[in-house]
């Protein structure tokens, strides 16, 4: 899949599709390639562009509020997960922190309680590009503790996280990660205090918050508009 692009607006194709616009009907050639030009049938042109990790954020199919691109950032430099790295994720939901991490290389295993929900995840990592290493995988992972470990990165977004965070120690291989994305404080606190009474080590809650920058005539001032705060992150640690 690539990107048209014409000013602020994005079009999701395949090579060789048509896509009809108010613009005119643009012929996508099969050999299209990032960087160049294709113009409609009226002669207006749009760039190329390759999918990236961001662009997953705008395109993938919702069936939730994903994982914010801020917050999967902090997710990632926290826990350092890299090529090679075997994750366990539960809530997959959209799937976006799947898809990115699989693009980096990781082999992840991600739990999914609706059916809909991972069916349209599934797609989403092929849309992605990961569906070789990323397994969608439908059901409750508090049901699957027992057949799993030897991950060096956990990753959760669920209600029930403190119930897996409070076996972390057998999922997860020596110096391994837990990272945590809690909507709520009280929900933050909770995990938190199942990572210490686990035994876990590095434990640290963050609250996540990004604001943009207006500069105009007048001044230079934070944005009002926009999504500052999301959640809260846990990160822990296996000694």
């Amino acid at each position: 899949m690539i990107l048209l692009v014409r000013g602020d607006r994005e079009f999701l194709v395949e090579p060789g599709a048509e896509l009809h616009t108010d613009l005119g009907v643009v012929h996508v050639p099969e050999d299209v390639e990032p960087g160049q030009q294709v113009e409609s049938h009226l002669g207006e042109a749009f760039g190329v562009r390759a999918l990236r990790g961001p662009d997953l954020f705008n395109h993938l199919e919702r069936t939730g509020a994903p994982m914010m691109p801020k917050d999967i950032g902090l997710l990632v430099g926290h826990t350092g997960v890299a090529a090679g790295d075997r994750v366990l994720d539960a809530g997959t939901g959209t799937g976006v922190l799947a898809a990115y991490l699989g693009r980096m290389g990781a082999a992840v295993t991600t739990y999914e309680r609706d059916p809909d929900f991972a069916e349209v995840a599934r797609e989403n990592m092929k849309l992605a590009g990961v569906a070789e290493t990323v397994e969608v995988r439908t059901g409750d992972l508090t049901e699957a503790l027992g057949d799993l470990a030897d991950f060096d990165v956990l990753t959760l977004d669920t209600e029930d996280a403190p119930t897996v965070v409070a076996r972390a120690p057998d999922l997860l291989v020596s110096g391994g990660f837990l990272a945590v994305y809690s909507p709520f404080i009280e929900a933050a606190r909770e995990v938190e205090h199942t990572a210490r009474e686990a035994g876990l080590g590095d434990i640290e809650t963050t609250e996540t918050i990004q604001r943009r920058m207006d500069f105009d005539d007048r001044g230079s001032r934070p944005s009002t508009k926009g999504v500052g705060h999301t959640g809260y992150l846990t990160f822990a640690r296996m000694v």
